[in-house]
């Protein structure tokens, strides 16, 4: 991974990086054919990303005043347009679609804080899984036990593997049900999903309306933080890392019943370990029931918000000959078709119940705390048939939708010890309770540190 967000800031602002030669190293890193650049990239900006790199360099050399993040590298999902790019969204029949007219908002301000886009990441077709598999452009491996060949996660797949292979400082994505801190968890770096006015979805094509946000992977909280701000529209960056959240006092919410559930031994150990030193730490762990949240699976039993939406999106694809979408997405886009009007209605009803529901248990808490996913990465080839991928798919994305079924903001920050399978565990806060969230986030992260042997 590259170095820290803010240390690149000050290492490029004070002359001791410059901005090509960290555009150089990336590019190479994508370019290795040894690596996952062709897997995680869709499309490399090398042109423009050195032509914005030198002048980052001959503009700071001149004294002139430049933006905070001038010069840093950063990757952006197949989902969000580029002035001059068709928005393909992981999939291969949306190509001969007109290019974007101009950049979506969200990268609109990423340049006008001086990042530089090093490429367009792969994905999920159309961010329909969380396991992040394509079968038009193959599928990043994972950074863990890579040799064997481990999912990264998805949707947001390619963003991840951009940052732990040192091919990007962050990677933007979008979150519908977990896509940002599912690939976070499963290899070991931050994913951040804001609640969802926060950042603005102009411009990035959509799954689901209702559950879609945007937001940051990187390798820390602070890193995770300093994006956000940038996308959220903040315009003082230098206070955009929140100081980190007195740990003594803190009363988090453990839920005992669903989220729980088929926990493999790697992430209930971590899980035990992580909660245990809090604890140490002064933390108030309050394990409870949070039984409204097995009403989730009933709820959903037609596809939720995501099929419905998906369906009226993409419906026209469907039932083509020969079939132009992955077949796995194609059958959760098809179950849209089986809700009525009076479905979609009740849906909406239902969410509003649960959300008011859920906040009378959460409203005397920090945050609620759960592992992100109740399984490890699991190997690509163990999801050849359709059992056991679409069992892998709905445990990874159980825990992450939560969030966004309650629109929520959330973050997954790893806690495994040093060269065990990636854990991520997540973090729910209250609904625009953003800033908070991340100085908890930052007070956790720095406290699990010394357990996994990163200081």
């Amino acid at each position: 991974m590259l170095p820290p967000l803010l240390k690149l800031a000050a290492d490029l602002d004070a002359g001791r990086l410059r901005a090509r030669r960290l555009i150089e190293e990336c590019l190479a890193r994508i370019a290795d054919t040894a690596g996952q650049g062709r897997a995680a990239f869709l499309k490399v900006y090398e042109a423009r990303a050195r032509l914005e790199a030198d002048a980052v360099d001959a503009l700071r050399a001149s004294g002139a005043h430049l933006p905070p993040c001038a010069g840093i590298p950063i990757s952006i999902k197949d989902l969000f347009d580029v002035c001059g790019d068709v928005t393909t969204a992981g999939t291969q029949v949306l190509a001969a679609r007109p290019p974007a007219v101009r950049d979506a908002l969200s990268v609109q301000r990423l340049r006008a804080a001086g990042f530089i886009l090093i490429g367009r990441t792969n994905m999920t077709e159309f961010a329909y899984s969380g396991l992040g598999m394509n079968p038009h452009y193959g599928t990043p491996l994972n950074p863990f036990d890579r040799a064997t060949g481990r999912i990264p996660g998805g949707s947001s797949s390619g963003a991840a593997v951009s940052v732990t292979d040192g091919m990007a400082a962050a990677g933007i994505g979008t979150d519908t049900g977990g896509s940002c801190r599912v690939p976070a968890a499963l290899t070991g770096i931050v994913g951040f999903k804001p609640t969802q006015h926060r950042v603005p979805r102009e411009g990035v094509l959509p799954l689901s309306p209702t559950l879609d946000s945007v937001g940051p992977l990187a390798r820390s909280v602070a890193c995770c933080a300093v994006v956000d701000a940038v996308l959220s529209g903040a315009q003082e960056l230098r206070e955009a890392v929140p100081e980190a959240f007195p740990l003594r006092g803190l009363r988090l919410l453990a839920p005992q019943s669903f989220v729980l559930e088929d926990l493999d031994a790697s992430v209930a150990g971590a899980l035990e370990r992580a909660l245990a030193l809090l604890a140490q730490r002064g933390v108030i762990v309050v394990p409870a029931p949070l039984a409204e949240l097995k009403r989730l699976p009933e709820i959903n039993a037609k596809g939720g918000f995501s099929a419905a939406e998906s369906y009226a999106e993409y419906a026209e694809l469907l039932g083509r000959d020969p079939p132009v979408l992955d077949p796995r997405v194609a059958v959760r886009i098809a179950k849209g078709g089986e809700q009525s009007a009076v479905d979609y209605i009740r849906l909406g009803q239902e969410r509003r119940a649960l959300r008011a529901r859920v906040a009378r248990v959460t409203a005397e808490f920090d945050a609620v705390v759960m592992p992100t996913t109740p399984i490890i990465a699991p190997v690509v080839t163990d999801l050849a048939g359709d059992a056991a991928y679409f069992r892998a798919n709905g445990l990874v994305l159980r825990n992450p939708a939560i969030a966004n079924f309650l629109d929520r903001c959330s973050i997954s920050v790893p806690i495994e010890r040093l060269g065990e399978p990636p854990v991520g565990l997540m973090l729910m806060g209250e609904h625009g309770e953003d800033c908070k969230l991340l100085a908890i986030a930052r007070a956790i992260e720095a406290a699990l540190e010394t357990q996994r042997g990163l200081s």
